[in-house]
């Protein structure tokens, strides 16, 4: 199976991609950060992302997706996911976490196994950044983000395949033709 990262800035549209995809029968993995801040958050603690065991927590649960069986209405042949352990090693990077022995030893599982395709989707920002509970970072520190999500994919050796901001339809549609030119 084929494993294609999304990724980008907070707010880029990466969510809404994958769910198109998902529609249209692809396999998909939705982002781990954001369900543990809601859990966290349903559990009491506002700001997650300050508490040392954040990122390992995101670590865990990206693991255990990525390594459960893909669920699709079509063969499973390629299969995408909102993010992967490298934008975890952005993100702790940019709130100032050291990088943990967790996070050091997924990331270096995904590159001996050669789970993810080395081509990488990075959805560029829209031009604006909606905060939410979970996403309370501003447009300014959202493309300082962006850059070191760049930054950090291209230091691990990935070639980043842009997808520029424009309507839905034509993001979903380049990426299907990436897809089908790898």
């Amino acid at each position: 199976m084929k494993r294609y990262i999304l990724t980008g800035t907070p707010g880029s549209g990466k969510t809404t991609i994958l769910r198109s995809l998902a529609a249209l029968g692809y396999a998909t993995v939705e982002e781990a950060a954001t369900a543990v801040i809601a859990d966290e958050q349903a559990r009491g603690v506002a700001e997650p992302w300050t508490r040392p065991s954040f990122i390992d927590k995101i670590v865990t649960l990206q693991r255990r997706r990525q390594l459960r069986p893909a669920i699709t209405t079509t063969p499973p042949a390629v299969q995408f996911f909102d993010r992967s352990p490298i934008c975890t090693h952005a993100l702790s990077t940019h709130i100032g976490h050291p990088i943990s022995p967790a996070l050091s030893a997924e990331i270096d599982r995904i590159t001996r196994e050669q789970v993810y395709d080395r081509h990488v989707f990075f959805v560029r920002n829209l031009g604006f950044c909606e905060p939410t509970e979970a996403r309370r970072i501003s447009f300014e520190d959202s493309l300082t983000f962006e850059r070191l999500h760049e930054q950090t994919y291209r230091s691990f050796g990935y070639q980043l395949i842009e997808v520029p901001a424009s309507p839905l339809p034509e993001r979903v549609a380049m990426i299907r033709t990436q897809v089908s030119r790898l």
